[in-house]
């Protein structure tokens, strides 16, 4: 299946496409390749807007300097995968909690392509002004929640609690690794 097809399905058919991905045999490469590819859309897009567009401020327009703005785009490029790691590690870790499965590799499965409308709202992150509609992403949250049962094999009356737990694991991992990240690169935000 190519990418754009897996893409299509999984935001407009996930009650179709999560059996799919279920009986797949791919292991972690393939997997690897898909955030490889979508993580670039956030971080390419950040470090256009910061960097190269900028922000206009009341004294002119502010850009992260072109260096520095390189290092948080590869510092978050790299983040994107230990952020989507870790998830997958603590969907697992609480799946005896929700009567569901331990299987790591369905795990990772739906850590990974419930990320994919984050990496694809990541687009907003190149005009400043729009970076407010990253909010899409968090249609993850239903992407995760649809994917609980097939995948997990979780029972329908505690997916929504699982997927709820899983998503303030997430949020908390994602302001974790952001604020390594700022601490890290050093961008300065002026908004």
């Amino acid at each position: 299946m190519t990418l754009i097809t897996r893409v299509k399905n999984i935001v407009l058919r996930p009650d179709s496409e999560w059996p799919d991905i279920a009986t797949e045999r791919g292991g972690a490469a393939s997997l690897m390749r898909y955030v490889a590819t979508l993580a670039l859309i956030p971080t390419i897009c950040r470090f256009a807007g910061d960097s190269i567009i900028g922000v206009s401020v009341s004294v002119g327009t502010f850009r992260v300097p072109l260096l520095t703005g390189l290092i948080g785009m590869a510092i978050g490029y790299i983040f994107e995968f230990v952020a989507v790691y870790a998830v997958a590690l603590i969907i697992n870790a609480l799946a005896p909690s929700f009567r569901s499965q331990h299987n790591f590799r369905n795990a990772l499965k739906l850590s990974v392509y419930s990320f994919t409308p984050a990496w694809l709202a990541g687009i907003f992150f190149l005009i400043p002004g729009l970076h407010f509609l990253a909010i899409l992403g968090l249609y993850g949250f239903y992407l995760l929640w649809t994917g609980m049962t097939p995948l997990m094999g979780t029972p329908r009356d505690r997916t929504l609690l699982y997927a709820f737990t899983a998503l303030i694991a997430a949020i908390a991992i994602t302001i974790i690794l952001s604020i390594v990240q700022g601490a890290i690169s050093a961008i300065p935000r002026p908004y």
